[in-house]
């Protein structure tokens, strides 16, 4: 008798109408399903407008190393190495301070200085690009200039180290809140093993926490290719092949750039026009790389993380 009143509470319950949980869960389906179609109307966009480069201009002259709108040359590679070259720079100086930072916020600093550092931190990321841009022009690359030896200090090193000034909160933050996920009992268990705790952080929270804390790094990669207005100010805007071991003390030009100071200057359905829309496929395209290769990462180190901690 248990057993069938209590399928019959079941039936009652999931047979019961109730008007405000349907229209809040349409109302969650709808938001998703429109994500998913605003990005791909986005994309169907980008298609619709940057296909025609592909036929207009030989693909030997799009993907060349001049980019001369004026003259009819499209090379889009000086554009592509000028992001690649600013982006891994900036990625190379914030990930292992934003690492840093995160452990020291959640793992070393008393709660004092944590309750004060975090908001602070995130206060950082809502500092408009233009502002950084203009400080990175009048502070920045005369230093940069002046102690470097660079002919100018508009160059990519500038970019890369506004860039990673702007990546740095975001880095911090979600790698701190991965950090903060990892159980207590992890830490406990490692170090009643007799571990430091130097070595339970290393060794035990900063692996159960690798997911988040490649997904924050991603996300710091994403802030810094896909940023315009910091970057077209202090990086020069030489669209030049970024090679060599000075190359980063010399200027480049970022697609973003590109896109942002030519875009409103070209006449729509021209060839210029349409290659600045082929750019914005080719950072679309490069974007999705970057982050379909953080979730390769993160699905197939899922299944080892167990190891690790052991190990």
């Amino acid at each position: 008798m248990t057993g069938g009143n209590t399928e019959s509470r079941k039936v009652r319950r999931h047979g019961t109408f109730r008007p405000v949980e349907f229209i809040i869960e349409s109302l969650i389906r709808t938001a998703g399903i429109s994500a998913i179609i605003l990005v791909a109307l986005i994309f169907f966009f980008l298609i619709r407008e940057g296909a025609p480069a592909f036929t207009r201009v030989p693909l030997s002259n799009l993907f060349g190393k001049r980019w001369y709108p004026i003259f009819d040359i499209y090379g889009t590679l000086p554009l592509i190495l000028g992001s690649l070259v600013v982006t891994l720079g900036a990625v190379a100086i914030s990930m292992p301070l934003g690492l840093a930072t995160a452990v020291f916020i959640g793992e070393i600093a008393p709660d004092w200085a944590r309750e004060v550092l975090k908001p602070l931190i995130e206060v950082l990321a809502g500092i408009p690009s233009v502002v950084l841009g203009f400080l990175g022009m009048v502070a920045i690359a005369p230093l940069v200039r002046e102690h470097l030896g660079a002919p100018t200090g508009l160059t990519a090193f500038t970019g890369s180290l506004m860039l990673a000034y702007m990546a740095l909160p975001t880095i911090i933050s979600v790698a701190e809140d991965a950090i903060d996920a990892v159980p207590r009992d992890y830490r406990d268990a490692a170090l009643a093993l007799g571990a430091t705790h130097w070595q339970t952080i290393w060794r035990v929270v900063i692996p159960a926490a690798r997911s988040g804390i490649i997904i924050a790094v991603m996300l710091g990669i994403g802030r810094a290719i896909g940023e315009t207005m910091t970057v077209m100010m202090v990086t020069g805007n030489a669209a030049r092949l970024p090679l060599g071991l000075d190359a980063y003390f010399k200027p480049v030009r970022t697609m973003t750039a590109t896109i942002a100071a030519e875009m409103g200057e070209v006449a729509q359905g021209s060839t210029h026009y349409h290659v600045l829309f082929a750019v914005g496929i080719i950072l679309f395209l490069m974007t999705f790389i970057v982050n379909a290769i953080a979730s390769i990462v993160i699905i197939r180190g899922g299944p080892r993380r167990g190891r690790s901690l052991m190990g």
